[in-house]
């Protein structure tokens, strides 16, 4: 029996499959390669620190805002804290200007780190700017925005699709509780996808580590819970320094709770506990916070029609005025004749 291949669209799914294939294993390889990259450089630049990765997102989500306006670092980051966000209110097409993230906290305060070690807190954030609004160019920054917004490499696109989000973090936040993004405001008359009105402007920021991993795994800065009630039987400490946690329930079944470094143990055995008790202390001090403001992008030439207007406004009351003081000495001298 003879195969035929006249239309060749065999042949043709076949090569576009494994094209397809050699696509999808370069990008998560390449995934992999930057994720390690970025653990080995930031141990290596700043040691012992606590980490906050806006990159998580850039990796996972296309969109790092959901359909209901929540930015997704909330699903990692579980703690709620304040940020903040000024930006004018107005601005003018093709021009630049300054929108300041401040993300407050207590600079004393030590989180543990991924070795179990107390060290500082380092900040990040995720800025979702209106289509058309992006990061100036360094040509475009007038010297005395650049002292205050500092290197430019500190902000990264958050996708090659998307150039009006941008990325920044993790730094160190003894330096950066406030930092300043440059952003260029779009021209309609030379970008016609863009229109003068009222745009959003979306912010996330995070101070210090995460709850949960990407992967759903928790991470050893959140409190650990028993997972089963009944005694415990046993507490074995770890090579690494964590604890295995033994319980025994009612029926005699023993269940073993793995705590790792990290988070302080609130139980002793013999203890009795029910299920979604605490086991540990949250040693969590940080936590993500989210701010949506507006900001109108305005047309010079409304502007100078609206001056216009008040200008011819008030003209015209002067000069009712006027002729209204002239008929009143009219008024008075026929009077007086």
């Amino acid at each position: 029996m003879k195969l035929s291949f006249r239309s060749g669209r065999p042949l043709r799914y076949l090569w576009s499959s494994t094209i397809l294939l050699r696509k999808t294993i370069l990008k998560s390889a390449l995934t992999v390669l930057a994720t390690f990259s970025l653990f080995f450089i930031s141990d290596l630049a700043i040691p012992q620190a606590a980490h906050a990765y806006p990159f998580w997102a850039q990796q996972n989500y296309e969109n790092p805002r959901e359909a209901t306006g929540r930015i997704v670092c909330a699903n990692c980051h579980l703690a709620a804290k304040p940020a903040e966000i000024e930006v004018p209110q107005a601005v003018l097409p093709d021009t630049v200007f300054k929108a300041v993230v401040k993300i407050p906290y207590d600079l004393s305060a030590q989180q543990v780190l991924a070795n179990g070690e107390k060290g500082p807190l380092n900040v990040g954030a995720v800025l979702i700017l209106p289509e058309g609004f992006k990061i100036a160019p360094d040509d475009r920054i007038p010297e005395e925005m650049k002292e205050e917004v500092g290197p430019g490499y500190l902000f990264q696109q958050y996708s090659d699709t998307k150039d009006n989000i941008y990325i920044v973090g993790p730094l160190p936040g003894e330096q950066y509780q406030e930092i300043v993004f440059p952003v260029l405001s779009p021209n309609p008359d030379a970008d016609k996808t863009a229109h003068f009105g009222k745009y959003q402007v979306h912010l996330g920021a995070n101070r210090g580590r995460g709850q949960v991993y990407p992967t759903g795994e928790k991470s050893n800065n959140t409190v650990y819970t028993a997972s089963a009630s009944g005694v415990i039987s046993a507490i074995a400490k770890t090579d690494e320094g964590g604890y295995q946690v033994s319980i025994q329930e009612a029926n005699g079944t023993t269940v073993t709770d793995a705590i790792p470094v990290g988070p302080e143990l609130l139980v002793s055995q013999g203890e009795e506990v029910v299920a979604g008790a605490p086991l540990t202390t949250n040693p969590n001090v940080g936590g993500f916070g989210q701010k949506d403001i507006e900001i109108v992008l305005q047309s010079a030439g409304r502007i100078k029609g609206l001056v216009a207007f008040l200008a011819a406004v008030t003209l015209t009351q002067i000069m009712l005025v006027l002729k209204k003081k002239q008929v009143e000495k009219v008024q008075a001298a026929e009077m007086t004749f």
